[in-house]
């Protein structure tokens, strides 16, 4: 995933940068990168931050840089933000996105004699490519939408040059951009929470496919939104932050909803109801004030120095770290029977750990609820997960135990609550992870949770439908 900040300001803006980008820590684990621009042109830094949060990465560049424009963000994958010069001239550009067809796209730009760096990882950065696909036009704004339309999957993006700063929401607003305002200064943001603190107000979101142009002065729409959105679900669910809003829904209050939901069709009775921290907490908090179950914190995250944004690549080691995080409360677990929510299973390994981890500290039963429902399709549309291939995911894994290579017929089948095919995956899934009993909350009432009209939501990784 990804995220980003920009200000433009009418008077320094660096601190305001500096921990609005500091607040989406927990949307990326590799790089973060801040850019400005002031009285002495363009400064820009990037780092790893694997092993150290950015805020203590980039203490010294903020105390250093200066300008009354900028960018930052932070990544999950390739470095940013980028310095282009170009006939354009100079700018720095971010982006959060995915792109399906980077090879087609990087063939046909080569083509027409262009180059890319390669990374050390020998592929090309994203982002770049999304620079040089702008730069085939005769100005930003073409080239943004001329960018939008080629690319496969989803890109929202952010280019800082010295007129003003190009905010541009993916086509179909996958992700979203907020805007922020205070007296002397405007922002734009991924998680809509990050300014708060910094004095700004909410102004507005853009819409899907919105480009403006912000300045110290004003924020000028160029590119007026579409009317078709399909904003990712997910964000409500998992990856979004508890105080953020997406389209005027709130994620805890959504979070919420969820548990409600998830207890009103429930019937099963344990002595506690618990989250996986953090983002099943507040889930959990909403099953147990719908059901009256006690709602207790059988472990506790370890957070002083685990923070989110040290999660190593390999998927072996998160494993691990993932569960040195979590300290057991043994006088909430012993001989109890646990009902546990989690915000979604992906691959289960994670979840199967937590559930032997409750039964080796004297757990009597293990009753798990996900926050939605099973996940039968690799996202095309964000980089949410490492997995480069769809049977990473449980159900697929399982699907095909049942059907060997004929589980692709049958996707719709699993993918619908009432069908058998679905019963058989779920009851297997349980049987394979050790729970006392599985149940997924169905996608109508996720839906339900959010508010919005499913039309305007996407759905893909649970239906397929795009």
């Amino acid at each position: 995933m990804g995220g980003f900040f920009a200000v433009a300001s009418k008077e320094d803006c660096v601190f305001d940068l500096f921990f609005g980008v500091d607040y989406h820590s927990h949307l990326g684990t590799r790089r973060g990168g801040m850019a400005v621009y002031g009285k002495n042109g363009f400064d820009r830094a990037i780092h790893n931050i694997e092993n150290s949060p950015f805020r203590t990465k980039f203490e010294k560049d903020a105390n250093e840089m200066k300008g009354y424009m900028g960018i930052g963000c932070i990544s999950d994958y390739e470095p940013q933000p980028l310095l282009i010069r170009s006939h354009h001239g100079t700018y720095v550009i971010t982006t959060v996105g995915k792109i399906n067809n980077m090879e087609a796209l990087t063939k046909e730009l080569l083509s027409r004699h262009t180059h890319f760096m390669e990374m050390t990882s020998g592929e090309i950065n994203a982002t770049e490519l999304v620079a040089t696909l702008i730069n085939q036009k005769e100005n930003i704004v073409e080239g943004i939408q001329y960018a939008q339309e080629k690319i496969d999957g989803s890109m929202t993006l952010m280019v800082l040059t010295p007129k003003g700063i190009y905010i541009a929401r993916d086509r179909l607003g996958r992700t979203p951009v907020v805007i922020g305002k205070k007296e002397d200064a405007w922002c734009a943001s991924f998680e809509s929470f990050a300014y708060l603190n910094l004095g700004y107000d909410d102004y507005r979101e853009l819409g899907p496919g919105e480009i403006v142009v912000m300045t110290p002065e004003a924020v000028v729409t160029l590119v007026q939104p579409g009317k078709e959105m399909k904003i990712c679900t997910f964000l409500w669910v998992y990856y979004g932050y508890p105080s953020s809003s997406y389209e005027g829904i709130s994620v805890e209050q959504m979070r919420y909803r969820c548990g409600e939901l998830l207890a009103q069709r429930d019937n099963v009775r344990t002595d506690t109801v618990a989250g996986v921290p953090d983002s099943g907490t507040p889930h959990a908090i909403g099953y147990a004030n719908k059901s009256g179950i006690p709602f207790s914190r059988p472990f506790i995250k370890y957070t002083p120095t685990w923070p989110r944004s040290f999660m190593p690549t390999m998927q072996s080691q998160r494993n691990r770290i993932a569960k040195m995080k979590l300290i057991p409360v043994h006088d909430l677990i012993k001989g109890k029977r646990l009902l546990l929510i989690d915000d979604s299973i992906v691959r289960g390994t994670q979840l199967r750990e937590t559930t032997e981890f409750l039964y080796h500290s004297g757990a009597k039963e293990v009753h798990i609820r996900p926050a939605c429902p099973p996940l039968i399709y690799g996202c095309k549309f964000l980089n949410f997960s490492r997995s480069s291939s769809e049977m990473d995911l449980i159900t697929r894994r399982v699907m095909k135990r049942f059907e060997g290579d004929e589980a692709e017929k049958h996707l719709q089948e699993y993918s619908d609550p009432d069908s058998e095919r679905y019963h058989k995956m779920v009851e297997e899934i349980g049987r394979e992870m050790n729970f006392s009993s599985l149940r997924y909350h169905r996608l109508d009432d996720m839906i339900k949770s959010v508010g919005l009209d499913a039309s305007k939501l996407c759905t893909y990784c649970w239906n397929g439908r795009e």
